[in-house]
């Protein structure tokens, strides 16, 4: 059973959802602030954060930064803002998706279900037959293990991040475009998804390139997507 933690200023919404999540079978732990989510993380596993973004004490945008200095858990934000930016600036401190209020609830349990069923996949460490090592210039994706190097160093990813990567790097050299991308992430129809997936490309380049700005694995080809260079 899977622990969620859900963090709202707003007690009636985090009811509301613990009863859409308990009937999927979840365990649902409560935060009303960033800090006591905080707090709930340090002493409890916890597999997913919901988590809102204007809260008293520690908002979402800067507890979401905090988790993700040492805890790649999955993360959706909350907000009751849907303008672009605040998606963008939930996406850019490390939130793996966004959801606007008001929401269907029905839509926000499939949300977690996706991020849970790709953080799973990422974390099994299985050693499969039919598994792949994938290796440009000094990056290598080793698919058995879920693990990203680059020239021999480690690199830490989210699920998103890693299995965007994996995307590119199993089919280097061919143009994927950011809808492609999306709909073979997100496994869900492509709808102004260009902010979205060039925060997580971004993201990426950060981690795997020494000059994120002259990119020499991860290239985007202007006007068509993003590709990983044969090398």
């Amino acid at each position: 059973m899977a622990n969620i933690l859900v963090c709202d200023d707003d007690k009636d919404i985090v009811e509301a959802i613990d009863i859409y999540l308990t009937q999927e079978g979840y365990h649902v732990l409560k935060a009303y602030d960033g800090a006591e989510a905080m707090e709930i993380l340090r002493n409890q596993p916890v597999d997913l954060l919901v988590i809102d973004v204007m809260m008293p004490r520690l908002d979402g945008i800067r507890a979401t930064l905090k988790i993700r200095e040492d805890n790649p858990l999955p993360i959706i934000i909350l907000s009751a803002k849907s303008e672009d930016a605040d998606k963008i600036l939930g996406l850019n401190v490390g939130a793996d998706d966004y959801v606007t209020k008001p929401f269907n609830p029905l839509e926000l349990v499939a949300r977690v279900k996706s991020q849970l069923r790709r953080y799973t996949q990422l974390g099994a460490a299985v050693n499969r037959a039919d598994g792949h090592i994938y290796t440009t210039g000094g990056l290598t994706v080793n698919d058995d293990l879920k693990e990203v190097r680059v020239d021999g160093e480690p690199v830490k990813l989210t699920p998103i991040e890693y299995n965007i990567l994996l995307l590119l790097i199993r089919n280097q050299g061919r143009v994927f475009s950011i809808n492609q991308i999306y709909e073979n992430i997100w496994n869900e129809e492509a709808i102004a998804a260009d902010n979205t997936v060039a925060v997580h490309i971004r993201h990426i380049r950060e981690k795997i390139e020494i000059n994120p700005r002259e990119p020499r694995y991860l290239k985007v080809v202007w006007g068509l997507g993003y590709k990983v260079e044969k090398i």
